[in-house]
């Protein structure tokens, strides 16, 4: 009798871990490569709903930075962009309800509400250096994602299996 509630009390710890084990609770933002459902590189977020992106622009080599938020509906809103140079992709001035400032010969754009469900990103291959920046650091996207790769961005929940298979940005330093 013993050994029949031992049995089932060891069959119940499993059932719940692995219950547990596919349950999605992790809130990420995943960049996801678009050509497969390979092998993806995430950042956890808790509370935590600030980042931003930092490319070195292929024309006039000089950083922009592209600031984002997770909205409360986990979708990413764009809400500043910083650049350096007016020149080729680069816009000339604010969108209705934004505004323009220059500050220290950088050009601001701030008060953005370009709401996404997603991106794409192309990670850059020769001078771009796409880098994620998270809590104030810096974390090359080249380390945790082949050059050239084409990745969806976004924010969504990952199980404790889906966050063995992919890639920690954090951790990856």
């Amino acid at each position: 009798m013993r050994r029949f509630q031992s049995i089932q009390y060891l069959v119940i710890f499993f059932i719940i871990l692995i219950i547990l084990a596919i349950i999605p609770f992790q809130k990420a933002i995943v960049f996801q490569p678009n050509r497969s459902n390979g092998e993806f590189a995430y950042i956890p977020v808790n509370n935590e709903t600030l980042f931003g992106i930092k490319y070195t622009h292929s024309i006039h080599l000089s950083d922009v930075v592209e600031s984002y938020k997770i909205t409360r509906g986990e979708r990413i809103q764009q809400y500043e962009l910083m650049y350096e140079d007016f020149a080729i992709g680069m816009p000339s001035n604010a969108e209705y309800g934004e505004t323009f400032e220059q500050v220290n010969g950088a050009y601001y754009i701030k008060n953005m509400k370009r709401d996404f469900p997603f991106f794409h990103l192309r990670i850059g291959q020769v001078r771009a250096n796409h880098t994620v920046i998270f809590k104030n650091k810096e974390y090359p996207l080249s380390r945790s994602i082949r050059p050239g790769t084409s990745v969806k961005v976004e924010v969504r929940k990952l199980n404790f299996f889906k966050q063995w298979k992919g890639v920690n940005i954090l951790e990856s330093l």
